[in-house]
């Protein structure tokens, strides 16, 4: 089988595009071993429409349980997780994650929002120890 981007990476939603006022929202649960696929490397990518105003903080936290979170330490980021600006209208941002455990999630904090803004994030599991990934 001809290897492609589609066999070994699964884009999984972790926060649903919606607009964000003033608050903290914590992204649904990513399983990087789900169906046993054991991802080795993962990235989060969000994505904006309209930033009226506000700053809206990502950060990608980590978990060994699905259940104890602590934010993702620098040594295993690649890239800077971006603060989104009104300046940001429709633009996507890329934050790397090496780290060992199991679980993602990406979580906002909206502060000095009026209005607010759309945005939404993605986490792309990749590099399985077992191929082709399942995208069932």
């Amino acid at each position: 089988m001809r290897q492609s981007l589609y066999t070994v990476a699964r884009a999984k939603l972790t926060l649903p595009v919606a607009l964000r006022t003033n608050g903290t929202v914590n992204g649904t649960t990513v399983d990087l071993h789900e169906n046993k696929d054991a991802a080795r490397s993962a990235m989060l990518v969000v994505h904006t429409g309209t930033i009226t105003d506000g700053s809206h903080a990502i950060t990608l936290q980590e978990s060994d349980n699905g259940s104890a979170w602590s934010t993702v330490g620098s040594t295993d980021l690649q890239g800077t997780a971006p603060t989104i600006a009104a300046t940001d209208d429709d633009a996507v941002f890329e934050l790397g994650y090496v780290g060992a455990k199991r679980y993602l999630r990406a979580v906002v904090v909206t502060s000095g929002a009026t209005t607010g803004g759309t945005l939404g994030a993605t986490i792309l599991r990749a590099f399985p120890r077992r191929t082709p990934i399942a995208h069932s």
